[in-house]
């Protein structure tokens, strides 16, 4: 049987010599005991196991990363724990990206424990100023109680970020004393009597001042600033008092707020602000006016501009996206695949073309070339935007009851929003330029959609849509099962 006692201080090192000397002579792990300077002394009377380097010894880097940091846990049997492994892993490397193992696994843990113990030596070690301010190096020192024996790992840390300066950090443990650029650690020691600090108080009242009782969630701080380190942190004697008063405090911040509208609400507003149209002519006069419109780039594309089609006093305004190549060589709306489409659900729900207004939220046909091939491209928000002064001036003229809002584009153009069109059919929505639109899909969307099944469903829906507008602008019955939703 092996005896092997490793040092408080270098403890990585010592180990990591130590289990490549056992694994050089194939001592398996059953047959060492390890321990530390707190081992009783009784039970290593046998002298230790001279080091012996075998060049010929090779492990995975992450067992190497693994073992530099459980070597620091407080756990007695880190070090078996790690041997084990290590013997494991030279006939079976792989192990270390074995999640289901479960001694892998219990080291990763206190790995884990390590790190986070690491973290909070750095985010709660407070320094008090012990010499004289207005030396060349002035000098520091902190009390610190760490779970597990870390301040030898964090050390370098501080050296980096305090290095121009002479500092202590004493802990039951280990203590690291940095004095002109140079670190020592020795044995750790008892809780020092460490003077006042006078910036304690400055500290500790910006520590008030940026608490937000609004976002206090005390269960989430005490596990990020667990209490076992308050006794040491200055400004923890807020704490208490933050956490009593956080719920007044709340209420007040909210009842001083200004009310402001929700994002949403706020963006579609000033899109309202900025495409509301100046239209004052007459129904006939919009479609002379949109041949000369140059309010955006498509206009040098498209053979012509679409204006609506339908009586100037529907009750029933249908608006799609933008016209399609046929549309754009004829100059009316919904005469190619998906306004053939539209035909047979209009059908289906009881309407004709004599009753309803057909437009598109966009005038002009965006494309790209592919031979004597023109294909549709999907307008953007810009040109959406643009083109909205002209929606809104046959909206003002025809002032229909109800809108129609087929697709994403004519969605956005008429609601300010055009995200989750599937979600949003059949409601009810209000208008960016005045009424109500109703959400549905665009025929083009029921002629793209697979399988087979998927476009029945979607064709029956725009069918019901259709027949449910029908209904609504004719003052007919609406039964309970398709009554629409209204937002606002």
């Amino acid at each position: 049987m092996r005896h092997v006692a490793l040092p408080k201080i270098g403890t990585a090192l010592a180990w990591r010599d130590a289990a490549r000397a056992l694994l050089g002579e194939q001592v398996p792990p059953s047959d060492v005991i390890w321990g530390d300077n707190d081992t009783p002394p009784e039970l290593f009377a046998n002298p230790p196991t001279p080091v012996r380097n075998r060049s010929d010894i090779t492990v995975p880097r992450s067992f190497v990363a693994l073992a530099n940091s459980v070597v620091w846990h407080s756990d007695p049997q880190r070090f078996a724990r790690l041997y084990a492994l290590l013997w494991r892993v030279q006939s079976a490397p792989w192990l270390m990206s074995d999640r289901g193992d479960a001694e892998v696994a219990k080291l990763r843990s206190l790995e884990k424990g390590v790190h986070r113990c690491q973290h909070k030596m750095k985010a709660f070690v407070r320094f008090r100023e012990i010499g004289d301010p207005i030396a060349p190096r002035r000098s520091f020192a902190a009390w610190f109680e760490p779970t597990h024996h870390t301040v030898e790992p964090t050390a370098q840390f501080f050296c980096r970020r305090f290095g121009d300066m002479d500092w202590r950090i004493l802990t039951p443990d280990v203590s690291a004393h940095f004095e002109n650029g140079l670190l020592r650690l020795e044995d750790g020691t008892d809780a020092p009597d460490l003077p006042d600090d006078a910036h304690e108080e400055l500290w500790v009242t910006y520590f008030r001042n940026i608490f937000n009782p609004a976002r206090l969630k005390v269960v989430a701080m005490q596990s990020e600033m667990p209490k076992k380190y308050w006794k040491n942190m200055p400004e923890a004697v807020a704490i208490p008092e933050l956490i009593a008063t956080a719920p007044a405090r709340a209420r007040a911040m909210a009842e001083a707020a200004p009310t402001l509208p929700p994002a949403h609400a706020a963006g579609a507003q000033a899109m309202q602000m900025r495409n509301v149209s100046e239209w004052t002519g007459s129904a006939c006069a919009i479609r002379d006016a949109l041949e000369g419109c140059t309010r955006c780039d498509l206009h040098k594309r498209a053979t012509q501009a679409v204006p609506g089609s339908g009586p100037a006093d529907a009750d029933l305004m249908i608006v799609g996206e933008q016209p399609g190549d046929q549309e754009d060589l004829a100059g009316r709306p919904f005469i190619g695949p998906a306004g053939q489409l539209f035909d047979q659900a209009a059908a289906h729900a009881g309407l004709t073309h004599e009753a309803l207004y057909l437009t598109n939220a966009v005038k002009h046909f965006k494309f790209t070339a592919r031979g004597k091939r023109r294909i549709h491209q999907r307008p953007s928000r810009s040109e959406i935007d643009r083109c909205a002064w002209w929606l809104s001036a046959e909206i003002k003229q025809v002032a229909p009851k109800l809108i129609v809002a087929m697709g994403a584009t004519a969605a956005l153009a008429t609601t300010g929003s055009g995200q989750a069109i599937v979600n949003r059919r059949g409601r009810i929505e209000d208008g960016l330029h005045g009424g109500k639109v109703l959400i549905t899909f665009h025929p083009a969307y029921i002629l793209r959609a697979q399988p087979t099944e998927v476009a029945q469903t979607a064709m029956h829906d725009f069918q019901a849509d259709l027949g449910l507008a029908g209904r609504i602008v004719s003052g007919g019955a609406v039964s309970s099962n398709e009554s629409p939703a209204i937002s606002g």
